[in-house]
């Protein structure tokens, strides 16, 4: 007996996880940038939401803003983005995600871009992202869904959990023209990688948003009954 529809995407999933956990990590992270690389089993389950429910992935222009070590660059280009772009303000992030590119064979795939979020431009079909939480830098994470839902028809954002971050992001969001269509919650695990880290792991709730411009708003449908919507 042949594998059903949903058995072929879990496979594909946990393939996804394991190519991505190969990849490098960031060498030295920066506590001012809370910077960290996000777990390979939490890039695979973004990916997976907005590529085979929702379809933004295979064929889309892809942008990764805050890319870091360029897991959720990557792994979109392995699953068939006809473009991806991906930018980071740091340049040893980039050097590794490079080096990752090469790893997944994806190379040739993938646009990397050294600079402040200012420097983009364009229009893309999808923007997916894993900024700052803004525990360091209150209202870090402001300008990436400010630049998101400028340049993104459809937006995948991981933040913090929690009911007045949400209201926050709730409120940015329809502040530059956007709507929450759905929100995935999730928890993710951190490594020990400061020095006022206490544990080897922590792990914190986090929310998975997807974010619609207004244009796109007809397409906005939530497809799934782990998401929550908040439209």
């Amino acid at each position: 007996m042949g594998l059903t529809a949903l058995e072929r995407q879990l496979w594909r999933k946990r393939d996804l996880e394991i190519a991505l956990g190969k990849l490098e990590a960031h060498p030295r992270p920066k506590l001012a940038l809370e910077q960290y690389t996000i777990p390979a089993k939490t890039a695979a389950e973004i990916l997976f939401i907005a590529s085979e429910i929702y379809d933004d992935i295979e064929g889309k222009r892809v942008v990764d803003l805050g890319c870091g070590s360029g897991r959720l660059a990557i792994g979109s280009a392995m699953l068939g983005a006809h473009q991806v772009i991906a930018i980071d303000i740091d340049p040893t992030a980039i050097k590794v995600a490079k080096k990752n590119a090469e790893v997944a064979d994806v190379k040739e795939k993938v646009q990397w871009i050294v600079s402040d979020l200012n420097a983009l431009s364009g229009k893309f079909d999808t923007a997916i992202q894993n900024p700052p939480f803004g525990v360091r830098r209150r209202g870090a994470d402001r300008k990436f869904i400010e630049k998101a839902v400028e340049t993104a028809g459809v937006t995948y954002s991981l933040h913090r959990s929690g009911e007045r971050s949400r209201e926050f992001i709730k409120r940015m969001v329809e502040k530059h023209s956007g709507v929450v269509s759905a929100l995935f919650e999730m928890e993710l695990t951190i490594p020990k990688i400061f020095p006022f880290h206490e544990r080897k792991k922590h792990m914190i709730k986090v929310d998975l948003y997807r974010i619609v411009s207004k244009c796109q708003k007809g397409k906005a449908v939530n497809s799934s009954s782990q998401a929550r919507s908040l439209a």
